[in-house]
């Protein structure tokens, strides 16, 4: 409790620093942290002394670094490959402690200034962190302009334009992940098993798993994150006891969520807190995973992101934009309906900087809770809020507090680029704004427009689409009718990443204000992309073909375990091995992956997981009857 986490906004500055570090002796090392279109952050370790020295320059003209060592390809490249990391003094900046570390003067554990940073590549701002801070720039400007021009958007709410003084976007995230003894295994069936049981949600954490939450959600305090909560999810199976009087086989998934924040310290803050939980944990020896989905046939982690618009007043007052003037008659505000009607219109392109790796789409797929659909919830009646949990953006809302009001879009997952994904997220919502303030229409008569069925036309909304379901659309709907209702969800990086080709008008809407500018899209395609191949040819069929390989012929059949293991047979040569006249899927998919035909690289990844399913399932039905 006596060293210090966050350096207080008025030293955000060589004055200020020099005050902060002196009789600090464990703050022995500065960073400059940028945050690449990967999602990747970078740190450096600068001395304290050397940059108290440089200082001037540090805080202006930042650090140079090798952009084409960082993720921003067709930006930087090998010939041209000059980035600037620069020094960011709107948000929070914090001391990252090394416990393993100890000062031998104070004898406290050495400490890393990390200061939240951008890239600058040819004088252009071009990272992650760059693209959100031009975002929220945007949506005050337009949003400004708008009521201006449209004061009726807001009048219901007795706001006067010209007493808006700045907009606050704002942003929350929740992060799920699994936590388990290194080197524990448990069987995909005691998982499952366990979950349909209900033996893990909410339930008590216990020892190490206890201490280590414990400690987390204590450190997000002392960084001033204001944690509201930590427990535990809806996987997990029970640890063994030790005879040391722990735990072993630990496998757990924990979610913790802490208090919202305008959107770039929002983003910042969970790249802070995944950093500090996965630390505390593995100081404890337990090992965290904040992949989407670690194990197939089991819940996936998901990272449920808040979104909502305040406009702060003169007198210093706060109104919530989406909270309509009568809670106990309508849902949403007009803008609100207009920032749902929005994002879902827009959302095909607005997935990309959401699910943009092979692990998030291994957790989009139905069941589990896991969104797919393009389709909101917004509750049955006024009084009964929504908590759908199948539809990809839900309503949030409290009749007794308008401050509560907001979307909760359920797509994100742990390694998705939160930086980009909000800023994706507020240009389609300020689309649909823009919409439903020239619109002139009622908060009533948007919530007729969004309730439309599919087929009816609209002004805006699509005309072969339905936005809103309260049903679980998983049971209530077939594969064929949810694609008819919402459209046909992309099922591989490859087809999500086309969708930035196939809508170009909705691309245009990421491009307002040159948010999202033409470098950057081709930056980030190249990117996912780059990332998607090499880890479908030299990642995932690799580890597919040890799987094949481990399924190997049993002692002791019988007939019926014989004519499994003849389709078995089959599965392992189409999809492992070629022949003279055949030439098996995994070599199809480095070949395509080797030609540059995504496509058809795309399509046989399908038809691989499709193929690997059922071998799994079927090995599984071989094993148990001959070994029960």
């Amino acid at each position: 409790m006596d060293l210090l986490y966050v350096i207080p906004e008025s030293e955000r500055n060589p004055e200020g620093l020099r005050k902060c570090f002196d009789g600090r002796p464990e703050i022995r090392f500065v960073s400059l942290t940028g945050v690449d279109l990967g999602g990747n952050d970078t740190d450096e370790k600068i001395p304290v002394k050397h940059f108290l020295k440089h200082i001037d320059q540090y805080l202006s003209g930042g650090v140079q670094t090798d952009g084409s060592s960082v993720v921003l390809p067709k930006i930087a490249t090998l010939n041209d490959g000059k980035v600037d990391l620069v020094a960011d003094s709107g948000v929070r900046w914090y001391v990252d402690y090394n416990y393993e570390n100890l000062d031998p003067v104070s004898g406290l554990p050495v400490g890393t200034l990390r200061i939240p940073s951008f890239l600058k590549h040819r004088d252009r701002l071009v990272d992650s962190r760059a693209i959100l801070k031009r975002t929220v720039e945007s949506i005050g400007k337009r949003l400004a302009s708008l009521l201006a021009e449209y004061p009726d958007a807001v009048r219901h709410a007795a706001i006067a334009p010209s007493s808006i003084r700045r907009f606050e976007v704002l942003a929350a995230t929740e992060l799920e992940f699994w936590v388990r003894t290194p080197g524990a295994i448990v069987e995909t069936e005691k998982l499952s098993v366990s979950q349909v049981l209900q033996e893990s949600y909410w339930k008590r954490t216990k020892g190490a798993v206890r201490t280590a939450l414990e400690r987390s959600l204590e450190l997000l305090e002392r960084y001033n994150l204001g944690p509201e909560m930590g427990h535990k999810e809806v996987g997990g199976v029970k640890a063994t006891m030790s005879g040391a009087g722990g735990f072993d086989g630990i496998m757990e998934q924990l979610e913790v969520d802490w208090k919202y924040a305008e959107a770039l310290q929002a983003a910042d803050n969970e790249l802070l807190a995944r950093i500090m939980i996965k630390e505390t944990f593995r100081r404890l020896g337990l090992e965290v995973t904040y992949m989407a989905k670690p194990m197939e046939g089991v819940a996936g982690s998901g990272e449920h992101t808040h979104v909502s618009i305040m406009a702060v007043l003169d007198d210093g007052s706060r109104r919530n934009l989406f909270t309509p003037a009568d809670m106990g008659r309508d849902y949403l505000s007009p803008l609100g309906w207009g920032a749902l009607m929005g994002l879902l219109k827009n959302y095909e392109v607005v997935g990309p900087f959401v699910s943009a790796s092979n692990d998030a789409f291994n957790r989009l797929k139905p069941g589990f809770e896991a969104p797919v659909c393009i389709v909101a919830s917004v509750g049955d009646d006024l009084k009964l809020p929504s908590r759908n949990r199948t539809v990809l953006v839900g309503l949030v809302r409290d009749c007794d507090d308008p401050f509560a009001t907001r979307l909760e879009v359920r797509s994100p997952n742990p390694h998705t680029n939160t930086y980009l994904a909000l800023a994706a997220f507020y240009q389609a919502m300020c689309d649909g704004m823009v919409w439903a303030a020239q619109s002139g229409r009622s908060s009533r008569e948007l919530q007729h427009d969004f309730f439309k069925r599919c087929g009816d036309p609209h002004p805006y909304l699509e005309k072969g689409r339905a936005y809103r379901s309260e049903e679980n659309v998983f049971e209530h709907f077939s594969a064929e009718q949810r694609d008819e209702l919402f459209g046909r969800p992309p099922a591989t990086v490859w087809e999500a990443m086309q969708n930035l080709k196939l809508y170009p008008d909705k691309v245009k809407v990421l491009q307002t204000d040159d948010v999202f500018s033409e470098p950057v899209l081709r930056s980030y395609n190249e990117a996912v992309l780059k990332i998607w191949t090499a880890e479908l040819s030299e990642r995932i069929v690799p580890e597919n073909a040890r799987t094949v390989n481990a399924c190997v012929r049993l002692h002791n059949e019988n007939r019926l375990d014989a004519r499994r293991w003849e389709k078995i047979r089959e599965l392992k040569e189409e999809l492992a091995r070629d022949d003279i006249d055949r030439v098996s899927i995994f070599t199809r998919i480095r070949s395509a992956v080797q030609a540059g035909d995504f496509a058809a690289a795309s399509d046989l990844q399908l038809q691989m997981a499709d193929k690997m399913k059922e071998l799994q399932e079927l090995y599984r039905l071989y094993r148990r009857n001959i070994e029960p």
